[in-house]
């Protein structure tokens, strides 16, 4: 039986929580004079000379109309993304960039002549026993068909009794084979007479000289959510994103958010220099929830696949799996939307009900993953041509629940 292959040690792969360098000063020991020289050493060089906590080349991302989203080309740039703050996915790949590599295992299974990767033997299993679950369907109604027909006197109940007869006949030929005991063998021993020089044999003939695998191209490439891409652009100063097909970066920020939200809605705005920033816009809720989130220290991952807007991990998705699901509600609390024409500004006019809210926490529950319905206090119209982000940002506040089923034989307390 071969070795299994060692895992990867996620903790040193995955030790930095965003793509920023942090410059720690060394450990300082008042009754260790040495320690306070080197830490004296460390803190004049770091003020007289600051390092940088940014790359020396921000890595680079193009803006994609048809997917709105933000590809990163780059292997190096995707893996720096994904190993530093799990940002992203893999556009051929559930999570993290696996197409490469799965590829390579297809090829040598498949020279090997054995099974292929694991996830191509993970659906092998699924369509098995999907197949077996359907033949077990049809065998099962054309019983109770025949009962149906024994009773309505349609069809001689001697059928049934055969039935019974060859299913006892099929269990008594099930036969356990016996243990061989193991054969006594001797040991032969060595001749005397010396054998004469042999030519040197490798045990393998011409035919059987595999030939390498042939390099091939990745085809695949990191993709970014509109908030993760502006998180690292204007939240860390980190990406570059370019226009497709083009070495033009944006403008500015202001510009990136706008694009952000236009690409917030489907279908996209024609024009992107005509649209007007809303408050209440989809990509700024997300974006809100999704800067709070980070800056608390939280993997926020995307949630469609528990129909919720986010997943919060702890770590990230190769330590554990997602602790909490996130539902973003926008909650009209400021007195311009009481108006009149604030009600008709209103881009979400109805509210859910309690039916909706509890089949979205049955999933979770299921999942074995809390609610956490997170409120987000939409502000009034702002200026639209305002460059500071910032300030847009601080008019939204944020506000956390979490929703829980309650049972009462566990609940008696």
């Amino acid at each position: 039986r071969p070795p299994k292959k060692r895992k990867p040690n996620w903790n040193l792969v995955h030790k930095s929580p965003l793509p920023l360098e942090i410059h720690s000063l060394p450990a300082f020991h008042p009754t260790n004079p040495i320690s306070i020289l080197r830490f004296a050493y460390a803190y004049l060089s770091q003020i007289l000379s600051q390092p940088s906590s940014h790359p020396s080349t921000p890595y680079i991302g193009y803006f994609s109309t048809e997917t709105r989203s933000i590809h990163v080309t780059d292997p190096q740039h995707a893996r720096a993304l994904w190993e530093m703050g799990f940002f992203g996915k893999g556009t051929l790949s559930r999570s993290e960039m696996s197409w490469l590599d799965r590829e390579k295992a297809r090829l040598l299974a498949k020279r090997a002549g054995s099974g292929g990767t694991a996830e191509e033997n993970t659906n092998a299993r699924r369509e098995k026993r999907r197949l077996f679950k359907l033949e077990r369907a049809r065998a099962e109604a054309e019983k109770i068909e025949r009962q149906r027909l024994v009773e309505e006197g349609k069809l001689d109940p001697s059928v049934l009794e055969i039935e019974v007869t060859e299913m006892d006949d099929e269990k008594d030929q099930i036969t356990v084979p016996a243990t061989p005991r193991p054969l006594e063998t001797t040991i032969p021993t060595p001749e005397t007479t010396p054998r004469p020089p042999q030519p040197a044999d490798t045990g393998l003939d011409d035919e059987d000289v595999e030939e390498p695998i042939p390099e091939f191209d990745n085809q695949e490439h990191l993709q970014l959510t509109l908030e993760e891409a502006f998180f690292l652009s204007y939240g860390l100063g980190v990406l570059d994103i370019r226009l497709a097909g083009s070495d033009k970066s944006e403008c500015s920020s202001h510009d990136l958010l706008r694009t952000c939200s236009a690409h917030g809605f489907f279908p996209v705005t024609k024009s992107i220099s005509d649209h007007k920033i809303r408050p209440d816009d989809q990509f700024l809720l997300n974006y809100v929830v999704y800067h709070h989130f980070r800056s608390l220290g939280w993997v926020v991952r995307q949630g469609v696949k528990f129909s919720v807007d986010y997943l919060l991990y702890y770590r990230g998705p190769v330590f554990s799996h997602a602790e909490f699901a996130v539902i973003i509600i926008p909650a009209y609390t400021d007195a311009y939307w009481s108006t009149e024409q604030g009600q008709q500004e209103r881009r979400v006019k109805e509210s859910h009900n309690w039916w909706w809210m509890h089949c979205v926490n049955r999933v979770q529950s299921q999942a074995l993953k809390t609610l956490v319905m997170v409120y987000v206090d939409v502000p009034a119209p702002f200026n639209v041509d305002s460059k500071d982000i910032g300030a847009i940002l601080r008019g939204y506040k944020v506000r956390e629940f979490i929703v829980r089923r309650w049972t009462p034989n566990r609940s008696r307390d």
